[in-house]
């Protein structure tokens, strides 16, 4: 018996041991868990699940539901792809949004997936479904012509632009167009249909957008409980390229005009009411033009209209929030030093009590309608983002998903290690680690460091696909994620401290988290590279004229040359706060600080990446990086991607952007590589 132990301890250790490490294939194995809705009678949580299938180079998404208590998740839906499940108020159906039929419209179906019946037929199409608390509606969101009173008008005018062989764009304003598409025509309105189907009704007629973009965060609308208003996001502003500024509007559903219950300068989003009916809250930000200022969680008392900031001494962005069932508690997620936890707050104001935290990021929390469990999700740096449930007076989680664990169990991924060193002025700066699986502490690795974007933006302790730290970390490399000033998280002075800065203090602190790297025993200062995307890159392209400790760089929609940028992009707000006006009101700041003035300093072999339909950091700007490297005779690559904007999301894409990179910055970081 003793011996048969041994034998199977040795065989287990083995197993152990032989851990494959998690490359970009295993990546793509991953179930991506989102959008859980806990059903009304608390019995059921539906979310969706989304695949990778790299042959047909797409990404089907899907419907799960999985009983409160636990249980094997079921899949509920199979055909095209499908999402958003919303609940009916007796939670017997689910209304859902589907292209199955060729294009993307409301469903309904049974709790069980059974009995699927589509509910619109708009040549606009539909997104964003809600079921009004008393069932007999949905909201939806369908982009329209301004012009058009209903679905029949839409349909022709689709039609006739289909049609014609004439294609030219004619535009009389700012923001003609935006991430990755031009502007039409139309616009996003919020739309009302029977639940049953019948005539849809336009409820935010006119030429603006319901609800204002956003890329991503909680609803731009909500229905009071009482079905009898809906509360959206719009911004009021004619010049909409150069203001953040957005406005809470609430109406009566086809009984009157549409009334503006806010006015702050900034942005005003997520409209959120109590279950009561007696609260609305949302977030707002206090700075116009500055999409970088703290998200500050509001409350408005409906029926007198007193408003207050009832997060205003927590120096932290509130990111989401849920009511309790009873309305005497809001709560919310906050960005803190890499991670994103959980507090609780009254309606009132107050002291916030910390719910959840830890070494994950948590979002989407929701309650049962009795207030005695909490639904969440949880993500790490080596964990995907999972459902989990916990008692609300306490004790231990408990996962509803494992969806990836028969997956990941074959996978050898590091837990993310994190250090802080002293950055420019002494201030204290935060980084993330991620070493190589099976790492050695005697040996010395080459050092990959990830910039991020934003600039406003943070490395996390979470998930990922687009920068997925461990998959660098399995090509060999010790992984550092520095976050420099203008990283939210740690105050606010700390993120507005990149304003007019951008190679300033932020370079000074990554550069003293390489000095920290650098004196450990397991990294080779002879094979760092360095690599970001967007702002990330834009620090790529300033290393390029203001250090030489990089053997590799890769930049990626990197901002190159700040003139000819504030010129091209489209959110002119950006600049305009950023650097103190456009190049002809502050061409200082422009001269100053735009890699394009330092290119007889480039010397580092740099991989040059964009989107060609990358409007927010225009193609352009690569295309100019690029020339600068091969006229100072740098080695050098471009790669263009014709269909991606800002991101590379496609499957085959993804897979050949993670084999460019890797295939970079491992070859430039061999031993002997470039002397």
């Amino acid at each position: 018996m003793f011996r048969f132990l041994l034998v199977a301890a040795a065989m287990a250790c083995g197993a152990l041991a032989q851990k494959a490490p998690f490359d970009f294939q295993a990546m793509m194995k991953v179930k991506r868990i989102s959008d859980p809705q806990i059903s009304p009678d608390g019995k059921k949580v539906a979310f969706t699940v989304q695949t990778v299938d790299l042959e047909k180079n797409a990404k089907p998404q899907q419907i799960y539901v999985v009983g409160i208590e636990g249980g094997n998740p079921r899949q509920i839906t199979t055909t095209g792809n499908n999402e958003r499940p919303r609940w009916s108020p007796d939670s017997q159906r689910l209304a859902f949004v589907s292209d199955r039929g060729g294009s993307s419209q409301l469903w309904l179906m049974d709790a069980d997936g059974g009995s699927a019946k589509q509910v619109t037929k708009l040549a606009t199409e539909a997104s964003g479904v809600l079921f009004f608390p008393d069932g007999k509606n949905l909201l939806f969101v369908s982009e329209v012509y301004t012009d058009c009173s209903d679905a029949a008008c839409n349909e022709r005018r689709l039609e006739a632009e289909k049609k014609n062989p004439v294609k030219t764009r004619v535009y009389t304003s700012l923001l003609y167009r935006h991430w990755k598409e031009f502007r039409s025509a139309r616009r996003s309105h919020l739309m009302m249909v029977p639940v049953e189907g019948g005539t849809v009704l336009d409820l935010t007629p006119g030429v603006r957008d319901v609800p204002t973009f956003s890329l991503g965060g909680p609803d731009g609308y909500a229905i009071a409980p009482d079905s009898k208003e809906v509360a959206f996001v719009m911004n009021p502003e004619t010049d909409q390229a150069t203001t953040t500024n957005s406005e809470i509007y609430v109406v009566a559903p086809g009984v009157g005009d549409a009334r503006k219950i806010t006015a702050n300068p900034g942005a005003d989003v997520s409209p959120l009411y109590s279950p009561d009916g007696k609260y609305l809250a949302w977030r707002a930000q206090m700075k116009a033009g500055y999409e970088a200022d703290r998200w500050r969680l509001m409350v408005m008392e409906r029926t007198s209209g007193k408003t207050s900031v009832v997060t205003e001494t927590l120096d932290r962005n509130v990111e989401s929030m849920a009511w309790t069932p009873d309305s005497k508690r809001l709560f919310f997620t906050i960005d803190d030093r890499g991670r994103q936890a959980i507090q609780m707050i009254s309606p009132a104001g107050g002291a916030a009590r910390s719910i959840i935290t830890g070494k994950s990021t948590t979002d989407d929390v929701q309650f049962t309608p009795d207030g005695k469990t909490m639904v969440y999700t949880e993500s790490s740096a080596s964990m995907p983002l999972e459902i989990f449930r916990v008692s609300s007076a306490g004790g231990a989680t408990v996962p509803l998903t494992k969806l990836n664990d028969s997956t990941l169990e074959s996978y050898d991924l590091p837990s993310a290690e994190e250090f802080w060193v002293d950055g420019a002025e002494k201030t204290r700066v935060h980084s993330f680690v991620i070493k190589p699986p099976k790492f050695d502490a005697k040996k010395k690795y080459p050092v990959l460091f990830l910039i991020h974007g934003g600039p406003q933006g943070a490395w996390k302790e979470t998930w990922g696909y687009r920068w997925n730290p461990q998959v660098f970390a399995a090509a060999g490399f010790v992984v550092v994620m520095p976050n420099p000033r203008g990283s939210t998280g740690y105050g606010q002075k700390f993120t507005d401290d990149i304003n007019d800065d951008w190679g300033g203090k932020p370079f000074d602190d990554i550069m003293a988290v390489v000095d920290y790297v650098a004196a450990q025993p397991y990294a080779d200062a002879d094979r760092f590279a360095a690599a970001g995307g967007s702002y990330g890159g834009y620090m790529v392209n300033w290393m390029l004229g203001h250090t030489q400790r990089f053997k590799a760089l890769v930049s990626h929609a990197g901002v190159f040359d700040l003139r000819s940028m504030a010129g091209e992009t489209e959110e002119l707000w950006f600049p305009l706060w950023e650097f103190k006006g456009l190049p002809w009101d502050n061409p200082d700041s422009y001269m100053r600080w735009s890699p394009s003035y330092y290119v007889k300093e480039f010397r580092t072999p740099t991989l040059v990446i964009h989107g060609e339909l990358d409007y927010r950091v225009p193609v352009g700007q690569g295309m100019q990086l690029f020339t600068g490297l091969q006229m100072q005779k740098v080695p050098s690559k471009l790669m263009l991607f014709p269909d991606e904007g800002h991101w590379v999301g496609k499957p085959k894409n993804s897979e050949l952007w993670y084999g460019s990179f890797i295939e970079w910055i491992t070859e430039w970081t061999k031993k002997g590589a470039g002397k």
